[in-house]
């Protein structure tokens, strides 16, 4: 193993999510447009040059890869994909983010091959706010995919919730409950200013965990943990309960000064930051035979030094950064 990834703030990178494509079968309504273009699947990178990537990453001293989209279940191969990943020496966990509708039948391959938690999408528990939301998604489908994962037994299933004012603000509650019922844990995100869309207007529904919490907290009473699965969630424990509500606040609440982690998309570009454009293209240095992994790890290390001290995400409805969240890689 080569020496850690340290950027220049003196934040030491070991946490890295790897998009696999693109693609996904919602449409969220704060993710994506409802008409996408999506990337030439020659521009997306191999399962071959995903694993090379993830190889390197290890090397320079990552201990946890979390698998992304789009949707990670839509692409060919990813089963495959996660046992070879889930084999390599270092990593101590391999994770997922996804919306859910296919872990009814994937659920327990998934764990099989080596992922060890799981995050699903969750943003209503009304099969027609639901079906609003993500415009082409089931609540059933995903309903029985968290089911399926339980069933599977993965160490730690997440839900993840955007909420949105006027939306499914009137919703928090009830997906606490959900989520205590299930024995699940629960994190609530504040809507990403990432690309153009023209559904609602990002500074109208915008939510503060703040105020998420004081509604919470007004019928669960919340203990502050000190619990970190190496993410962005600040977390907080309900009484009498193991479950965990987490709020990701990068509005109210920047978060950057504890950043471990960096993307790398569905095209094979390593994405230094959530909110800003600072990358390097890692796809160029596979597909070029005359490179090998030793020139692919020094691009890596080199990037470190293009990692911004932090984001700017303002409050405005023109997105700060034009590419959509499935393009980022989720």
């Amino acid at each position: 193993m080569t020496a850690p990834l340290v950027d220049r703030f003196g934040r030491r990178v070991d946490y890295v999510r790897i998009s696999v494509t693109d693609r996904c079968d919602f449409r969220c309504v704060y993710c994506m447009a409802e008409e996408m273009t999506f990337v030439p699947r020659r521009e997306i990178l191999s399962l071959e040059e995903i694993v090379a990537v993830a190889s390197a990453f290890t090397r320079l001293g990552v201990k946890k890869i979390r698998l992304t989209g789009g949707e990670p279940l839509v692409r060919n191969g990813i089963l495959t994909l996660a046992e070879r990943l889930a084999r390599l020496e270092g990593l101590e966990e391999l994770v997922m983010t996804t919306n859910g509708s296919r872990l009814d039948k994937l659920a327990e391959p998934l764990k099989q091959a080596g992922v060890r938690r799981v995050n699903i999408s969750l943003d209503s528990l009304k099969p027609g706010r639901f079906k609003e939301l993500t415009r082409t998604g089931s609540l059933d489908d995903v309903l029985r995919g968290i089911a399926a994962a339980k069933a599977a037994k993965f160490a730690r299933i997440k839900l993840n919730a955007v909420i949105m004012r006027g939306r499914n603000d009137d919703e928090v509650l009830d997906l606490v409950r959900f989520a205590l019922d299930n024995g699940l844990d629960l994190s609530f995100i504040e809507e990403m200013p990432l690309g153009h869309i023209e559904e609602h207007k990002r500074s109208e529904v915008f939510v503060s965990s703040a105020e998420l919490r004081e509604m919470i907290t007004a019928v669960f009473p919340l203990m502050a943990t000190t619990d970190n699965t190496g993410g962005p969630s600040r977390y907080w424990r309900v009484a009498g309960s193991e479950c965990r509500i987490g709020f990701i606040s990068p509005h109210s609440h920047n978060f950057c000064h504890l950043c471990n982690r960096v993307r790398v998309t569905a095209e094979g570009r390593l994405l230094l930051c959530l909110g800003n454009e600072h990358s390097c293209d890692l796809k160029a240095v596979l597909r070029d035979p005359l490179q090998g992994a030793q020139v692919l790890d020094a691009v890596i290390t080199q990037a470190m030094d293009l990692k911004p001290e932090r984001h700017h995400f303002s409050h405005t409805d023109e997105p700060d950064i034009v590419r959509f969240m499935n393009m980022t890689g989720g």
